[in-house]
Order: structure tokens, then sequence, then C-alpha cells
């Protein structure tokens, strides 16, 4: 049986309060919603989470064929090869996910924009904003205008580069430091986390 799904992880603050959701379509059943809070994380760690959760429910449904879409380039760039997981949070639940792939006959994963992902992102956000603040663990969303959305973003992008960049710098003049390619990776990782990852860039 082929199951399409689709998949996002949100966090409100990296980190932050987090939560995962994804929607699972086939032709033999009505569409499976699931969403749930993971406490506190980062956005690439609730992405993880969603991909792991999808996969361990589209097993219990006898699904041998997978399509799966995910917003994460992240993610799905990790998940086909072409990027290294370094960070160890990421790493077990790489990992974990690649050992539930192995379940099924074949599973292909493919990066969507953002705007063709609003059902699991909605379903991710219902649960920030209901579950998860009941529990405590997410504020109420402030709305924000366009402008200061994208000032907001790039000050925390410029604060985590720049954290990175002087602990890289300080390893370095230990002569124990990260490899350049690590510190990179860290970088593209700090973009995609925050949005400031442009489409179609090659890296």
């Amino acid at each position: 049986m082929q199951l399409k799904i689709t998949i996002d992880g949100a966090a409100r603050g990296n980190p932050g309060p987090a939560a995962y959701a994804y929607v699972i379509s086939s032709p033999a059943q009505p569409d499976i919603e699931e969403s749930g809070c993971l406490g506190k994380a980062t956005n690439n760690v609730a992405e993880y989470a969603a991909l792991v959760r999808a996969l361990e429910r589209a097993a219990t449904l006898g699904g041998d064929e997978l399509e799966i879409n995910s917003d994460s380039e992240l993610l799905v760039k990790q998940m086909n090869g072409q990027y290294r997981v370094k960070h160890p949070d990421l790493r077990s639940l790489y990992n974990e996910a690649r050992e539930l792939c192995r379940r099924f006959k074949r599973v292909s994963i493919r990066h969507i924009p953002r705007e063709e992902n609003s059902r699991a992102d909605r379903l991710c956000n219902v649960a920030l904003d209901g579950v998860c603040k009941k529990a405590g663990r997410a504020p109420s969303r402030v709305k924000e205008s366009s402008s200061e959305a994208v000032a907001n973003r790039g000050g925390a992008i410029r604060e985590e580069a720049i954290t990175c960049l002087e602990a890289a710098a300080k390893a370095w003049a230990r002569s124990d430091g990260p490899s350049a390619e690590d510190v990179w990776d860290q970088l593209v990782s700090i973009l995609e986390e925050h949005g400031g990852l442009r489409p179609n860039v090659r890296i």
C-alpha cells in the first residue's frame, strides 16, 4: 500500500516550546492526522520528531511505499545524503528515522514549499496553542508585522552565527577546533532553523 505523508515540526523560540504533526493519506482509508507536544526543543529536532512518529504510524498501517513531504530543506537533504548530520540531538533522531525507513519497500523524501504544507503546519500550531499552552509549555503568540519578523529573525541569525564563529575561533586557537566543514554545517543549520536559507541556493 502506498502512503503519502506530510510532516512538520515547530518551535517557538530556538530552542523553545515545540510540537510535531503529520498527515497520512492513502486511497484505502480516511486521512490520519496527529500532532503533539515535545517540550523544549529546536525547530530541527521537532521536524525530525515528526518524521520518526510518522514512520512509526505508517508501519502500523501496513504501508510499503511512502512518499514523505517536508518543508525542512535541512531534514530532506540530510535524509537523502546531501548533508551530513553533526548535531548529536539530530544524529540520534536521524539514525532512528533511517532504521525505521528500512521497514518499507520504498521511501522517498522530498522538499515542498512551506505554503504547500499548511495542513501539518496548522496542526502544529493547534498543538502549541492548545495542549502545549495548557500544559504551561507554550506562550501566547503575539502577531508581528512583517518588518518586525524580518528584523527579529535577522538579529537571531546574527547572534547565533557570531556565537558559533567565536566558539570555533577559540577552539582553533587551541589547535583542537572543528573542521571548516563542521562550522559551515552549523551555520547552514542556523539559517535553516530561522527560515533564512534562500530557496534554490546551492550549498
